[in-house]
């Protein structure tokens, strides 16, 4: 889905504050990151780990191949422009929930220097600006479980998450209902919204002389909470609305691949709009229970994520990571066929693409070894299969983050070290 859009930049904060996040050293207002920097990050997330000798290449850094029927072999035709990581770990977190929580945090507790903010929200508080959203979060069933750190990726401090929108109807109704009813209509929602956000702020403070120091760190990410939502509450989209879901369930299983497929085109809308500079997709949580009945499964991705080798269970485990493998190989090719309107190109060329898991061999429960995707945005070198051999995956992060011009050299937990991933360029 092609979004047809003018070369100018769109303003989608109309008398919009800048967000002030904790790391305030980090903020540049509106400014994007350094020019040859990656304008766009986008993480995609798939559950429940690998099975390590169905997943990793063989061959040197520069020269390597995957196997016939192997997870990342649906990923060949883009593998020049990709870089496969293996041998990440997490510092000081193993199985489901911990991998989760950490994946794109590590667990850095109050005080350190990323105050457990998960990635996405430490680089849109630096690249914003005011766009309508400082971060899009899309699920594809995400909370039918509730909130928790089993089903929750994105943080903007210790315990307090940032919640996937799993409803495409629901995102579009964010991005372009302004659009689909009248000037009228529209204005008297405005103002609706916003006696609702004032009202809240009032509460809030009232509240806050009553709590303590740890229950005002929580009060407080809410209250920044609704300084974004204030910003797209008065926010007007600078572009045509994309055709609006219809039809979907968010729960019935059968509908997991439409779901996948719509929230990704809502993503590149997002994206090609620039209502957004930073969109996460989440694929399910950990310990996600979607059946793959569209490939003919029958069981359960997690259970089937502990097939023992040779098993039935770990043929169609194999088969439901390479259809994961074929919806990022998918999302790739929309962000190459879709233009960049602000930078010329296309958005492949200027947004980072990080597809992440929570866990390494899930039949183990471990945080080693744990693979990592990234491709996109002129950020590293390309075509390459990186083997780290045993190092933290803070490293990663704090790459990632300063590539998009944020000033930092721990990520999470400092007891993982400092500085970048070694070999990474």
């Amino acid at each position: 889905m092609l979004i047809k859009t003018s070369r100018r930049r769109f303003l989608a904060g109309l008398g919009a504050s800048t967000l002030a996040l904790p790391f305030v050293r980090h903020l540049q207002g509106t400014a994007l990151a350094d020019e040859g920097a990656p304008k766009r990050l986008l993480i995609f997330f798939t559950p429940n780990g690998t099975i390590p000798q169905h997943i990793w290449p063989s061959g040197s850094e520069t020269n390597f191949s995957f196997a016939p029927g192997s997870i990342w072999e649906p990923l060949e035709a883009y593998k020049n422009d990709l870089t496969f990581i293996k041998g990440l770990e997490f510092y000081n977190s193993t199985n489901h929930e911990a991998g989760m929580a950490a994946m794109l945090t590590n667990n850095g507790g109050t005080g350190t220097e990323t105050n457990n903010h998960s990635l996405d929200q430490i680089i849109a508080s630096h690249i914003g600006g005011t766009t309508r959203f400082s971060s899009l979060e899309l699920g594809v069933q995400t909370s039918a479980w509730g909130g928790s750190n089993q089903t929750r990726m994105s943080y903007t401090g210790p315990g307090i998450f940032v919640t996937p929108d799993d409803n495409p109807s629901n995102v579009y109704q964010r991005m372009f209902g302004e659009l689909l009813v009248g000037a009228e209509e529209a204005a008297q929602r405005r103002a609706r919204r916003q006696s609702i956000v004032d009202i809240s702020r009032g509460q809030l403070s009232d509240l806050r002389n009553r709590l303590g120091a740890e229950e005002r760190i929580k009060l407080d990410a809410h209250t920044e909470s609704l300084a974004q939502l204030e910003n797209t509450i008065h926010a007007v989209p600078q572009c045509s609305p994309s055709e609006a879901p219809s039809g979907l369930v968010t729960y019935d299983n059968d509908h997991f691949p439409d779901i996948a497929e719509t929230q990704m085109d809502l993503a590149i809308t997002a994206l090609a709009c620039d209502m957004t500079r930073v969109v996460s997709i989440q694929m399910s949580h950990t310990v996600g229970p979607p059946v793959f009945s569209w490939l003919g499964v029958h069981e359960g991705h997690h259970s089937l994520s502990h097939g023992a080798d040779g098993s039935q269970e770990a043929s169609d485990y194999v088969l439901c990571e390479r259809w994961f493998s074929t919806q990022f190989a998918s999302l790739l090719e929309k962000l190459k066929a879709q233009p960049d309107p602000e930078n010329g190109g296309t958005l492949f060329d200027s947004t980072l693409v990080v597809w992440a898991k929570e866990l390494g061999d899930g039949r183990m429960h471990v945080c080693t070894d744990v693979p990592f995707v990234l491709g996109g945005g002129g950020a590293f070198q390309a075509g390459r299969f990186l083997d780290v051999g045993h190092a933290y995956h803070s490293k990663l992060l704090v790459s990632l983050a300063q590539k998009f011009g944020v000033e930092l050299e721990t990520f999470g937990d400092p007891g993982s070290g400092s500085g970048g991933l070694e070999g990474l360029s």
